[in-house]
């Protein structure tokens, strides 16, 4: 799984290039920045040029790094994860750990936000990585990884079954933060958004500046240095969150031994995974359940992912793998497919 502070190695951009014949009264705000470890770009539309949701989003970032940065040492999580008696966690952890809980039991246990101590041996989080690191050591951290070691009370402190057990939630944290900003526009009356941080993205409405629904694109995992930036599809989004993740950006390298070692981690061997899924773009109703499922299916055996995508409602992916010969293979689910322009 993912580690915050959100390493941006999502592969979505979106497109803006002007259009002819558009409406001369729409006025768009665009606010940009730095954010959880990664870029952010927020498009909405206005009612007059003195708005201006900065300050709003800002502290949307903040209230979440409060709550869930395990790169913030004061923050819920860090306590927690230090073994802290009597945190008593506020409603956002509260709502990121019940779906991930739900994530959990639906994926067999592929997606686990326990995996924190895991993450940190392999060199993805905010503590020093263990160098060649050994089978036995990663048996032992082993031991106490699993969400089924976890509780959460209903005055709202965390119970643990060993107290090494080390929470993550990177896998959905970063699609959170980028829902409650959307509240938070719903709140203030803004009817046309996109809200885009490291490639997540979160839209309402239409770009209608461009007189459509909001157009972004999906990254080839397969890119060239040398060349243009390539993409696998083009997409409407409407009402609409999508996330990716993938394999092919974010690595670690191990000093000693040279050895490759990428981000996702598999919590039911330990290791860093290694099959043939590029990456998987999730199209769903808001952008943390993209964001779970997104990290969830490039973890999960293929067959169970396919199985999987037909039983959840409101869930769609675009799943790009290789087959035994190198060839890039793509499954598309119809949800997914109906959005892209052909």
């Amino acid at each position: 799984m993912k580690a915050i502070t959100f390493p941006l190695y999502i592969c979505i951009a979106f497109l803006m290039t002007s259009c002819v014949n558009k409406p001369k009264d729409v006025i768009m705000r665009a606010n940009t920045g730095f954010a959880l470890g990664t870029t952010y770009t927020i498009q909405y539309e206005i009612e007059n040029e003195k708005q201006d949701f900065q300050e709003d989003i800002e502290n949307v970032f903040h209230i979440v790094n409060k709550s869930m940065s395990a790169y913030i040492p004061t923050s819920d999580i860090s306590r927690i994860n230090r073994g802290e008696e009597g945190v008593v966690v506020d409603d956002y952890f509260k709502e990121v750990y019940e779906f991930s809980r739900e994530v959990y039991q639906k994926t067999d246990g592929y997606f686990d936000p326990s995996v924190g101590a895991l993450v940190n041996a392999w060199g993805f989080g905010p503590e020093k990585p263990i160098n060649n690191l050994t089978g036995k050591q990663v048996d032992s951290i082993m031991e106490f990884t699993g969400f089924d070691k976890v509780s959460l009370s209903p005055d709202r402190k965390i119970s643990k079954a060993h107290p090494s057990v080390t929470f993550d939630f990177n896998a959905l944290g970063k699609g959170y933060a980028i829902d409650l900003i959307g509240k938070m526009f719903d709140e203030k009356g803004i009817n046309n958004y996109i809200i885009e941080v490291g490639g997540e993205i979160l839209t309402k409405g239409k770009n209608t500046k461009r007189v459509q629904p909001w157009t972004v694109a999906i990254d080839s995992p397969v890119q060239d240095d040398d060349a243009e930036r390539q993409y696998m599809e083009y997409i409407f989004l409407e009402n609409k969150a999508m996330a990716t993740s993938g394999n092919y950006r974010k690595f670690r390298i191990d000093p000693e031994t040279g050895d490759h070692y990428v981000h996702i981690l598999n919590a039911k061997t330990g290791y860093p995974m290694k099959n043939n899924v590029l990456s998987v773009s999730v199209i769903a109703d808001n952008c943390m359940k993209a964001d779970a499922y997104a990290t969830a299916f490039m973890v999960m055996p293929y067959e169970k992912t396919k199985k999987l995508l037909s039983e959840l409602e409101d869930v769609d992916a675009y799943v790009v793998s290789r087959d035994q010969f190198g060839n890039i293979q793509k499954y598309v689910t119809k949800g997914f497919q109906d959005l892209i322009i052909k």
